[in-house]
C-alpha cells in the first residue's frame, strides 16, 4: 500500500503516483498501472489524453474513490471563463464527476490574464465540490506569495521539477513553510541521471535499481513523485520503493549531486512559453 501525505485541504494524496505525459499508450498504461497497485494518476489538459486516462481507470476495475486523479489547466486557458469551461470539458473527457486535484499548469506571468485571477477561479471550482483540492505547478516563491496574499488560500500542492541534479531546495523550503506539498515531476531526471556513478554505486550496494534508489530519495525527502513508464516491469519496479531505506550517508551522497540552476531541464517558469 502506497503511503499518503495529508494535504492542507484535508485530503490524502498517495506519495507515489503514475505520470502519463508523453505516454504512447495512455489507456493501456493507466489500466496496467492501477492493476499493479498505483492509486494516483496524473494527467493534464495539455497532454491530450484525459479520455484515455479515464478509460484506463475504469478498465482497471478499481473503484473511482480509490484512485486519486489529478489534471491541470492548459496554459492558454487562464481567463476565468476559460478555466470554468475547460474544467468542465476535462471532467467530460475523463468521464468523472470530480477530480481529486486540479492544478494551474504554469504561472505564465507574461499573459494578459493575471494568474491571481486564475487562482481565484480555481478557488470557485474547489468551493463547488468538483475539484476536491486545488494547487499549482511550476510556481516560484514570488508567484505563491502573490496568490496567497491576494486570496488567503494556499495551494494544496506545487508540482515542480525535482530530481537529483536539480533538487530545487529553496522552492521546496518555501513550500514547506507554507504547508504546501511538493510533487516532483521528472523525478528520474528523464532517465539519463540513472547512469551517474554515485547512483549506480548506491544501487549496487542496496541491490536495487538506480530508479528505485532515486525514487526512494524522493520518498525520504517527503515529496510526492510521479514517474512514468509504458512498461509493466518498470511500473512494478518504480512502485517497489517502500521495502528499504537510504542511510543518512546515502541520502547525503544523492543530495550532493545537485547542480542548482545548471541542473534544470525545463525553462525557468518566469520564461516558459514567452
Amino acid at each position: 500500500m502506497t503511503p499518503t501525505l495529508q494535504l492542507n485541504s484535508g485530503a490524502h494524496i498517495p506519495q507515489l503516483g503514475f505520470g502519463t505525459s508523453q505516454s504512447a499508450t495512455p489507456a493501456e498504461s493507466v489500466r496496467t498501472a492501477v492493476e499493479v497497485g498505483y492509486r494516483h494518476v496524473d494527467t493534464a489538459q495539455m497532454y491530450g489524453n484525459e479520455v484515455e486516462v479515464g478509460e484506463g481507470v475504469r478498465a482497471s476495475g478499481a473503484a473511482r474513490e480509490d484512485v486519486f486523479i489529478t489534471t491541470k489547466l492548459h496554459n492558454p486557458h487562464h481567463d476565468p471563463a476559460d478555466v470554468h469551461r475547460t474544467f468542465e470539458e476535462s471532467l467530460q473527457r475523463l468521464g468523472f464527476e470530480t477530480v481529486d486535484l486540479f492544478l494551474i499548469h504554469w504561472p505564465m506571468p507574461f499573459l494578459d490574464v493575471d494568474y491571481v485571477d486564475t487562482w481565484k477561479t480555481m478557488i470557485e471550482l474547489r468551493d463547488s465540490g468538483r475539484a476536491s483540492s486545488i494547487g499549482v505547478s511550476n510556481f516560484q516563491p514570488e508567484h505563491l506569495e502573490r496568490i496567497v496574499d491576494a486570496t488567503g488560500v494556499t495551494p494544496a500542492v506545487n508540482q515542480i521539477e525535482v530530481h537529483p541534479y536539480f533538487a530545487n531546495n529553496e522552492l521546496r523550503r518555501v513550500c514547506a513553510e507554507q504547508g504546501i506539498v511538493v510533487e516532483a515531476w521528472s523525478p528520474l531526471g528523464k532517465g539519463d541521471e540513472l547512469g551517474d556513478p554515485v547512483i549506480v554505486r548506491l544501487a549496487e550496494e542496496l541491490e536495487r535499481t538506480p530508479a528505485q534508489v532515486v525514487l526512494r530519495w524522493h520518498m525520504q525527502r517527503g515529496d510526492v513523485a510521479i514517474p512514468k513508464s509504458d512498461h509493466e516491469h518498470r511500473m512494478r519496479e518504480n512502485l517497489d520503493v517502500f521495502g528499504f531505506e537510504l542511510s543518512a550517508e546515502q541520502m547525503a551522497a544523492l543530495d550532493a549531486l545537485d547542480k542548482g540552476e545548471d541542473g534544470r531541464r525545463s525553462p525557468h517558469p518566469n520564461h516558459f512559453g514567452a
